[in-house]
C-alpha cells in the first residue's frame, strides 16, 4: 500500500468511515434508553485500550506497517474521546444553554465550561503520545493526533466567534445545549487565518512526503497531508454552501424529535471588536 492514490484514498475512507461509525452509534443511543449513551462509551473502551497499545507498539517501528499502525492508533484514541464527548459522558461542568443576551466574557466562560473535560482529555492524549514519541523512529501517532487536535481547536473557535454556515443536525440529545454557544454570523477574520494555516500545513506535509527517501515516511507524511486537507475542506464548508451532511445522513437512523436551543444571533458590535 505505497501507491500515493491508495494512501490518499485510505486516509479519506478512514476519516469518513470512523466519523460515520461514531455518528451512527450516537444516533442509535439517542433512540434507546437513558443509559444507552453510557453503554456506548463503555463498549467502546477497546478503542481506547487498543489505540494505546498500538501507539506504544509502533513508535519504534518505522516501517510501512508501523506507520499505518501509528496512524490508526491515533484515530482509535481520538475516536473514543469523541464518542465519549458526543455521548455526553465527557463534556464539562456546564450543561445549560447560553442565555441569548450573554456578553462575550460570559459566553466564553460558559463555552469553556461545556467542553472542559473533553478538552483536558484531548490535551492529555496529545501529551502522552508526544512523550511516547520523543526520540523514537515513528512519530506518526503523535503527529496524527496533533493534526486532529489543532484542526479541532480551530473549528471550535470559529464556531464560537462566528461562521456563516453551522451544522447542528448530528448533535445528539446530551449536547442539545451546545448550539446555543455557537454564533451564526458573517465570516470573522479568524476563519481565513485558519484556512491559510491549514493550507500551509497541508503544503508542509506534502513537501515532507515528496522529500522522503523511503516508503514509510512518505506514507506517513502523505496521510498527514490528506488529513489536514480534509480539515481544510471542513473549514471551507463553514462558508461554502455545500450540503456536506449528505456524506453521512443516508447511513443514520431517523433522529428522535427534539427542539435544541438555537445559536445566538449576531452580537452587538462592541462585543465583537477585532473579529
Amino acid at each position: 500500500m505505497t501507491n500515493p492514490w491508495i494512501v490518499a484514498a485510505s486516509a479519506i475512507f478512514l476519516w469518513w468511515a470512523s466519523t460515520g461509525a461514531i455518528l451512527w452509534r450516537v444516533r442509535r443511543a439517542d433512540l434507546g434508553g437513558p443509559d444507552d449513551h453510557l453503554w456506548s462509551v463503555l463498549l467502546g473502551l477497546p478503542l481506547l485500550v487498543g489505540g494505546a497499545i498500538a501507539a506504544h507498539a509502533t513508535v519504534h517501528d518505522l516501517s510501512v506497517a508501523g506507520v499505518y499502525g501509528g496512524f490508526l492508533s491515533a484515530l482509535a484514541l481520538w475516536g473514543w474521546i469523541e464518542l465519549a464527548f458526543l455521548s455526553g459522558v465527557l463534556t464539562g461542568p456546564t450543561r445549560e444553554p447560553c442565555p441569548a443576551g450573554a456578553r462575550l466574557p460570559e459566553r466564553l466562560w460558559r463555552a469553556i465550561g461545556t467542553i472542559l473535560w473533553h478538552e483536558l482529555a484531548l490535551i492529555a492524549g496529545l501529551l502522552v503520545l508526544t512523550h511516547l514519541s520523543l526520540d523514537t523512529a515513528n512519530p506518526f501517532a503523535a503527529l496524527t493526533f496533533a493534526t486532529l487536535f489543532f484542526a479541532r481547536i480551530s473549528a471550535k473557535l470559529n464556531l464560537f466567534f462566528g461562521a456563516p454556515r453551522i451544522h447542528t443536525e448530528f448533535l445528539p440529545r446530551p449536547l442539545a445545549h451546545l448550539p446555543s454557544h455557537f454564533r451564526k454570523a458573517p465570516m470573522t477574520a479568524l476563519l481565513p487565518v485558519s484556512i491559510l494555516g491549514l493550507a500551509a500545513a497541508t503544503a508542509h506535509w506534502g513537501a515532507e512526503a515528496a522529500a522522503a527517501q523511503e516508503d514509510a515516511p512518505f506514507i506517513g507524511y502523505l496521510l498527514l497531508a490528506v488529513l489536514t486537507a480534509l480539515a481544510l475542506i471542513e473549514h471551507l464548508f463553514m462558508v461554502v454552501p455545500v450540503p456536506d451532511q449528505k456524506l453521512w445522513r443516508w447511513m443514520l437512523p431517523e433522529a428522535a424529535p427534539t427542539t435544541p436551543p438555537t445559536a445566538p444571533g449576531p452580537l452587538p458590535r462592541k462585543q465583537t471588536d477585532g473579529f
